[in-house]
């Protein structure tokens, strides 16, 4: 029973490769760039472009089981290519708000993937994350130069999940019985504003943090550079919604996992080197 992951450099599938491997399962890794992905020694990796149907079957052959990202391009090919090499189940990472008839650009994305991967005739198990707490990376660069966040919401609050933990619930999904047609929503445990936030990650690497609060214009131009600019207003309209109304903490990771979700404190001592001055 081989498992493919693909997008192996994300922080989720690296997570997951590595918590396969540790309970021995054949894991295969996928990506644009498999030469980049950084897995331990023994992990298989191979070249899956989901704009590239002709990198699929060689992804694909010996797979029972699927760990997916909602990569829109191509992603209908390769569900029926998936079909036809006899997978039988799917975990996609989707999220919390998924829905095809959304008037936001990410709800709507991951909405249409679900429901692509339903289609499918593949059994499923989607996973719902809210925040991730990685997204907390983009402060690494001015922490570690300037020892400041800036960010225009210190009050905007979440409970970001670990990477980690996406991981464990993923690696239950494809390794046990049970979790098929699930959809489950992630957090971590509480609620943490961004002031919060900057604060656990000075006590994770033993210096003081200063938040800034950031110009609006100046954050979305920052956004503009790694997104649309159509998704950069949902999350700034998030943002800024979730000052006053936050999204719950889910309890789903200790019910599926069997122990609590690790608080965002745990994950900036996690990734405390990615905040030092020189990050291990």
């Amino acid at each position: 029973m081989t498992i493919l992951v693909t997008g192996a450099r994300g922080h989720v599938a690296r997570s997951l490769v590595q918590q396969l491997l540790a309970a021995g399962q054949p894991t295969r890794a996928a990506g644009r760039n498999p030469g980049a992905v950084r897995l331990p020694a023994g992990v298989e990796t191979v070249l899956c472009d989901l704009a590239d149907p002709d990198t699929f079957d060689a992804a694909l052959a010996g797979v029972t089981r699927v760990f997916l990202y909602a990569e829109p391009r191509g992603l209908d090919d390769f569900l029926t290519r998936a079909a036809t090499a006899g997978v039988e189940h799917i975990v996609l990472l989707s999220a919390m708000l998924a829905d095809p008839a959304a008037t936001d650009a990410i709800s709507r994305l991951h909405g249409d993937a679900e429901q692509a991967v339903a289609r499918s005739g593949i059994a499923w198990t989607f996973l719902r994350p809210g925040a991730f707490a990685t997204n907390t990376l983009q402060w690494a660069p001015s922490v570690r130069a300037e020892g400041v966040v800036r960010d225009p919401f210190p009050d905007s609050r979440s409970a970001p999940v670990h990477e980690a933990d996406i991981a464990a619930v993923a690696a239950r999904a494809l390794t046990e019985p049970g979790h098929e047609g699930a959809a489950y929503p992630l957090t971590g445990p509480e609620l943490v504003t961004r002031r919060r936030q900057a604060e656990l990650i000075g006590e994770a690497i033993g210096r003081p943090i200063r938040f800034a609060v950031q110009d609006l214009d100046e954050y979305r131009a920052e956004l503009c550079g790694w997104t649309t600019p159509q998704v950069a207003d949902v999350v700034i309209r998030e943002s800024a919604a979730a000052v006053d109304r936050p999204a719950p903490a889910t309890d789903t990771v200790e019910k599926v996992i069997g122990r609590p979700a690790r608080t965002y404190g745990e994950w900036a001592r996690d990734h405390a080197g990615d905040f030092r001055d020189e990050p291990s």
